[in-house]
């Protein structure tokens, strides 16, 4: 079967094909190829990084950099309060977005489209940054995890995709069925819509779990207790202001051996901080293909 496939394509086809492959893997090796080489950075002799000898693998094999980064205790908190307000965010938006986007979708909810413009305009208006940090402040959230968690929540473009899945997975036929059997709105959303939205369901969470991870601005503005920054926040010190907490150099005495040993440990740091989404992203990938062409094409 396959060569009768193979026998009927045409030169163009093939050549179509053959350049088709050649950009796919051009552009895979040019977004794989930075992690990889922070990968084999980190586990390499800085003089050899700064020399220019590592490219494709490690010399001068060593694991000082995970071992200081493993035996700070300031990563570790990090590490915890960047879990905690990743869990906590994508919690508190996941079920903000699903509240709002379930009565969107319902053509019997009077007003709907009203609605919907007021949260479309703060798409395109917003405060800006000093009267956000003032209201920030008059709720009383500067220096706690609700300053993180709170003000950006609710996303309208996240709203929009799972509305739009509401109305072309979820049919009104089947919300009329299970009203004359005696269903409520609430019994029908918690036992019918959400069950049929895993797929849209596991994008939010990715799409939250991603961006409550990676972010640090909103902890920079907001945050002024060191044992409450994200571990986004230690890494971007480290990255941009060689800031290494002084407990991973009580061995080192020169300055050159420092300016090494911070190199091992920004690249160490950028491993350590990347791992939890790369674990994360298979399991939902499957959802993830899924979720974001139903909710942003159909309907």
């Amino acid at each position: 079967m396959k060569a009768t496939l193979l026998k009927r394509k045409s030169k163009g086809d093939f050549l179509f094909d053959l350049m088709n492959y050649t950009f796919l893997t051009i552009g895979m090796l040019l977004i794989l190829y930075p992690l990889f080489f922070v990968l084999i950075a980190s586990v390499s002799d800085p003089n050899a990084i700064y020399a220019g000898d590592v490219w494709l693998y490690p010399k001068g094999l060593t694991l000082d950099g995970y071992q200081r980064i493993f035996n700070d205790s300031a990563i570790w908190i990090g590490y915890a309060n960047s879990l905690l307000y990743a869990i906590a965010g994508t919690a508190i938006s996941v079920t903000l977005t699903l509240f709002a986007a379930y009565p969107l979708s319902r053509k019997d909810f009077i007003g709907r489209n009203v609605f919907m413009w007021f949260f479309m305009l703060t798409m395109f208006f917003g405060g800006g940054l000093i009267p956000t940090y003032l209201l920030i402040k008059d709720l009383g959230m500067i220096n706690t995890i609700w300053a993180l968690v709170i003000p950006g929540a609710a996303g309208v473009f996240n709203i929009i995709i799972v509305r739009t899945f509401f109305q072309s997975t979820i049919p009104d036929e089947m919300r009329e069925a299970a009203f004359i059997d005696g269903c409520s709105n609430t019994k029908f959303f918690l036992q019918i819509v959400i069950p049929l939205s895993k797929p849209i369901i596991a994008v939010m969470v990715l799409f939250h779990v991603v961006g409550f991870w990676n972010g640090f601005f909103d902890a920079l503005i907001y945050l002024s207790d060191q044992a409450k920054y994200p571990l986004q926040l230690i890494l971007r010190n480290i990255l941009v202001q060689n800031q290494v907490n002084s407990s991973m150099m009580v061995d080192v005495e020169s300055y050159a051996a420092k300016l090494r040993v911070t190199e091992l440990i920004k690249y160490g740091v950028i491993i350590v901080a990347s791992l939890p989404l790369l674990v994360l992203y298979p399991f939902l990938q499957r959802y993830f293909v899924q979720g974001v062409m139903i909710g942003s094409i159909k309907g």
